[in-house]
């Protein structure tokens, strides 16, 4: 069996796709409010209504063009998009203690008949403007303002340091909720627009960054975030030690890491729990998240909590790494001791409590750095807490020739959140532009 074809044997879809009756069934339920809330909740504000609405008639390209007008990643994040707290949290279904329709699902829907269809992005102008825009890093922010940038008859280059774009859609989410073949062919669509893709182009330093702003017009930052945190704790080189998006990385787009009897993960964010449901659905039989607060404190979603809990993931509350034991054969176990808040509000070691966690492989997820080799070399932009500052509403930052938005802005929120700032900053550098030539 070749290596996809087990990665998706083993990864099947979350939540899986509508058949074509049960969604118009589902259309048909939604209210079609004049005052949409979901469309409110949603950061790009998909029409909503008018997409499902569209369902209903059986007009799936018109569905399909609805949302790619105000999101162009609209398949991947029918996918991973959060809803439970989004579009379908805020569904007036609500109100009635009725269940609330299934938006993700039916914008899934929508797409993926118009990928299957051949369907192709429309351009808002036909007119070929001479600027030229640089946007750095081939993730979510980057790719949705290159296509609105494009579709308004802007010349794009993307600048991605991997082999392939998508960012974390392609690299970092779990299979299961997002195949890479799934990004890939979705940014086939920005591509189809006419925008550049140059792969394994790293943009470093400040000499780089020169030479772009003598070839580009304008350049847009959405680089994501840097390197993963490391535990800081003796053992954490040991090679069975991997950060979280690294062993995403490898079993979606390379082959599968090993996987051991038992895994511990370190965090309780969204993305331990995506590397904690892989190692069991990779093979290993005994896989705990380990964190050092309680239940109530940690960051994951609480579907996600339960989704993880369903796949046989155990939890252990309220302990903290101290140490990795190995030796010739490998790691051992991971030391860890039980924690407490005390009287002053700070974290403590519980003094005596030590234990240890049998275990094979360790995988981490407690957090990113920002990309400060990059950012810091854009000398003339204002930098807070490693974030680039920007104006939330057009992504302009303290360079006029500068626009940033994605996880280098916001510090690591949700995919949509990005599509929502590299279109905002598409729309202001067209505007920016043209401005500029009146």
């Amino acid at each position: 069996m070749r290596q996809s074809e087990e990665i998706a044997e083993r990864f099947p879809d979350l939540h899986p796709p509508f058949a074509a009756q049960a969604a118009i069934a589902e259309a048909n339920r939604c209210l079609n409010c004049f005052d949409a809330p979901c469309m409110g909740a949603c950061p790009t504000h998909i029409d909503v209504p008018r997409f499902i609405g569209k369902i209903a008639r059986d007009n799936l390209r018109g569905s399909a063009l609805t949302i790619l007008d105000a999101n162009v990643l609209g398949a991947s994040c029918s996918r991973v998009c959060p809803v439970e707290v989004l579009c379908e949290g805020a569904c007036v279904l609500h109100r009635y203690n009725k269940k609330p329709i299934e938006i993700a699902r039916l914008q899934r829907f929508a797409m993926d008949s118009f990928h299957a269809a051949g369907g192709k992005l429309l351009r808002r102008s036909q007119e070929e403007h001479p600027e030229k825009i640089a946007c750095i890093g081939a993730g979510p922010a980057s790719l949705a303002c290159a296509a609105e940038l494009r579709q308004q008859g802007f010349q794009v280059t993307v600048f991605e340091r991997r082999p392939l774009p998508g960012g974390l859609n392609t690299y970092g989410v779990a299979e299961y909720k997002l195949p890479a073949r799934a990004s890939l062919e979705e940014i086939e669509l920005i591509r189809g627009l006419g925008v550049e893709f140059r792969y394994e182009s790293e943009i470093r330093t400040q000499q780089d960054l020169e030479q772009l702003e003598r070839e580009f017009d304008r350049l847009f930052i959405g680089v994501g975030l840097g390197a993963a945190h490391r535990l800081g704790i003796p053992g954490d080189d040991h090679r069975d030690v991997i950060d979280a998006l690294q062993f995403i990385a490898r079993y979606k787009t390379a082959d599968p890491p090993p996987i051991s009897e038992s895994v511990a993960v370190i965090g309780a964010g969204n993305t331990a729990i995506d590397a904690a449901n892989a190692a069991r659905r990779l093979g290993a039989s005994n896989v705990a998240i380990l964190y050092r607060r309680a239940e109530r404190h940690m960051s994951a979603f609480a579907f996600e909590y339960e989704h993880a809990k369903q796949e046989g993931v155990r939890f252990l509350w309220r302990v903290m790494p101290v140490r990795i034991h190995s030796d010739e054969h490998g790691i051992r176990a991971i030391e860890c001791v039980q924690a407490a808040v005390g009287d002053d509000g700070v974290l403590a070691a519980v003094p005596g409590s030590n234990f240890h966690f049998d275990c094979q492989q360790i995988i981490y997820a407690i957090g990113q750095s920002p990309l400060l080799e990059l950012l810091s070399s854009c000398r003339s932009l204002e930098l807070s807490n490693g974030r680039v500052v920007v104006d939330r509403a057009t992504g302009a930052t303290s360079n006029p020739k500068y626009f940033a938005g994605g996880d280098c802005v916001n510090g690591g929120r949700e995919v949509v959140d990005a599509v929502a700032d590299g279109k905002r900053a598409g729309l202001e550098i067209a505007w920016s532009l043209e401005v500029a030539h009146a």
